[in-house]
């Protein structure tokens, strides 16, 4: 299993963290290194500067929002960004949620499997340099009866094909990654039931002709080590209880429906009561143990091998792993030690066959 580093977006790392932990990954040769936004920093600008920082790991949106930017644009973006980096990049996209979507976007939240899959085409196409028509349910290109004309992306990317990877939380939205995606960026991954998180996905594989060869699963797991196994997990309640919390609304919320489908429903409800009604500690809190070492590694350093091994056989291809503890590049060590990061020469920076 290979690793990497999700390095979110600020304030959960600064902008200097983000650069140190980058070129400390890069050193020390681990697979990947990726940046996401919500509605502060976007992820393109800071990828841009890690491009110019680092040399061999590669780099990942982990998500570009769709709401936030037409298909062409986010092709433009992707292009650069593999020009940048001589070849590294890899392109993650999600639809977001109802909230982030119509309240900060002011696109409605609507058919978002069906606009994904849209999206996808349409960068799809543009990287590959067609002259861009599309004619669809989401997307039209260009506007009928109008001054528009077909038109063709003028950059060239370095990679011969971006491998795009899809944030996918509901079933059906995991389903159709396994059809269409090369890479799947999935949150919370519990080993116990990783038959119950992979399954929509290899429906969709298998509908599409794939196998789990055919696509990167590239899990996005928040990561605390320390020799007290409580304060590891206290490192990572706070993040958990972000999403579980306030990413969505008591109505819809992918984060708290996928805990519920784990079992740990009560724990993630009562997190999201206490978020939303303003009490940060007490929705870290509510949190219960079970919860945490299920959505996250929370661990010692004697168990984290332990750790390792359930998530790459459950069937993780690369573990983006999120560094909360307190001494975040010793953690960063202690997890590319753990994996031999180092010991693969020349694989950062390389897509995966996907």
């Amino acid at each position: 299993m290979r690793a990497g580093l999700f390095l979110a977006y600020w304030p959960w790392f600064s902008l200097s963290e983000q650069v140190e932990l980058a070129v400390l990954a890069d050193e020390l040769g681990l697979d990947s290194v990726w940046i996401s936004e919500a509605w502060g920093q976007d992820a393109v600008s800071v990828l841009g500067l890690l491009a110019g920082r680092t040399e061999r790991v590669a780099l990942g949106s982990g998500l570009l929002q769709i709401p936030a930017r037409q298909p062409a644009a986010t092709a433009m973006a992707a292009a650069t960004l593999d020009v940048l980096s001589g070849g590294r990049f890899r392109l993650g996209l999600g639809v977001s949620g109802p909230q982030v979507s119509e309240g900060w976007y002011g696109v409605p939240f609507a058919r978002p499997v069906a606009r994904t899959r849209e999206y996808v085409e349409i960068v799809r196409r543009a990287l590959a340099r067609e002259t861009l028509t599309y004619e669809g349910q989401e997307y039209v290109l260009p506007l009928p009866d109008g001054p528009g004309r077909p038109l063709r992306l003028l950059a060239k990317p370095v990679q011969e094909r971006i491998p795009i990877y899809l944030g996918a939380v509901g079933p059906r939205a995991v389903e159709q990654t396994g059809a269409i995606a090369d890479g799947w960026l999935p949150f919370m991954v519990d080993p116990r039931h990783a038959d119950l998180l992979f399954e929509p996905l290899d429906r969709g594989l298998a509908a599409a002709g794939r196998s789990r060869a055919d696509i990167d699963v590239a899990a996005a797991v928040a990561l605390a080590i320390d020799d007290d196994v409580a304060v590891a997990r206290d490192a990572v309640r706070p993040w958990l209880a972000f999403y579980l919390g306030a990413m969505g609304s008591r109505e819809k919320n992918f984060y708290v429906e996928l805990a519920e489908r784990a079992g740990h429903g009560p724990a993630a409800r009562a997190c999201q009561d206490a978020m939303l009604s303003g009490h940060r500690e007490a929705a870290a809190a509510a949190l219960t143990d079970e919860l945490v070492d299920a959505m996250a590694l929370a661990t010692t350093p004697g168990g984290l091998d332990d750790r390792l091994a359930a998530l790459d056989e459950a069937g993780v291809d690369t573990l983006v792993a999120v560094p909360l503890s307190r001494d975040r590049p010793a953690t960063v060590r202690v997890l590319a030690e753990a994996v031999g990061a180092g010991d693969r020469s020349g694989a950062a920076g390389e897509a995966p066959d996907a």
